[in-house]
């Protein structure tokens, strides 16, 4: 399972213990504060954010495609369910759009158990560097969307500089989506002195750039073998062929 989906997983962990003693507490506040948190910060803003281009353009049958799908599903069996005691009918009615059983409401359900593996503190401190780094990189797309370089973050191509320790964050990760940007780099060279930096966050700089090519009709990346008007990148060109 990809490293993302593994964090999703491991975020379940983290906030299911949280909420079960929040729940025997009748700390309702505490849990919408967690699950707020959780579907704002973590699951909008990030996780899906990210993802969608893979739901939308993946193959049906990609190992990767399958990998989201399957953690989405965790995410929704369990959302529902920490939901239930504070959002009622609103609960019962997610949970009956995926069920369509009344006898099965959501209310006779119970916290199901989080396997062992799911949490896995290693793996939630690379990820916090990572959505770190991501940070300084959508303030820079952002910064240069005012200033009418681009229109969309897809159009960009930026170069972050790292150090060792930031850029190992990135080893078998696919930055650019990551960044949702057509392309990406990651340098440890030292940064120019005209680079993109936040203030706070030490030893990352970012260096933009525009991404070359043409628009992909399909998947909206701006790739160099789309050459036309109406033209698809390979990705997308291999996923509809072999759709047939």
């Amino acid at each position: 399972m990809p490293a993302l989906e593994r964090w999703v997983l491991h975020r379940l962990a983290e906030i299911d213990g949280r909420i079960r003693k929040m729940t025997e507490s009748f700390d309702f506040h505490g849990i919408f504060t967690e699950l707020h948190t959780l579907c704002n910060s973590d699951l909008s803003a990030f996780y899906f954010e990210i993802r969608k281009d893979r739901l939308y353009c993946d193959a049906a049958d990609s190992v990767e495609r399958r990998a989201c799908r399957t953690v989405m599903n965790e995410v929704f069996e369990r959302l529902t369910a920490w939901l239930a005691p504070i959002l009622a009918f609103t609960a019962e009615e997610a949970w009956q759009s995926r069920v369509q059983d009344i006898e099965n409401s959501v209310h006779l359900r119970s916290y199901d158990p989080i396997p062992d593996g799911w949490h896995d503190a290693d793996l939630g401190a690379r990820w916090a560097g990572i959505r770190q780094v991501r940070q300084v990189v959508t303030t820079a797309l952002e910064a240069a969307r005012n200033d009418g370089a681009i229109g969309a973050s897809l159009q960009a191509a930026p170069v972050v500089h790292l150090d060792a320790a930031g850029a190992a964050l990135f080893e078998g990760e696919d930055a650019a989506s990551l960044f949702i940007t057509s392309d990406a780099g990651i340098s440890t060279d030292a940064a120019p002195d005209d680079a993109f930096t936040v203030e706070g966050i030490e030893n990352v700089a970012v260096v933009f750039a525009t991404a070359d090519g043409g628009k992909c009709a399909r998947c909206w990346k701006i790739m160099p073998e789309v050459t036309t008007e109406d033209g698809i990148c390979q990705r997308c060109e291999d996923v509809v062929n072999a759709a047939g």
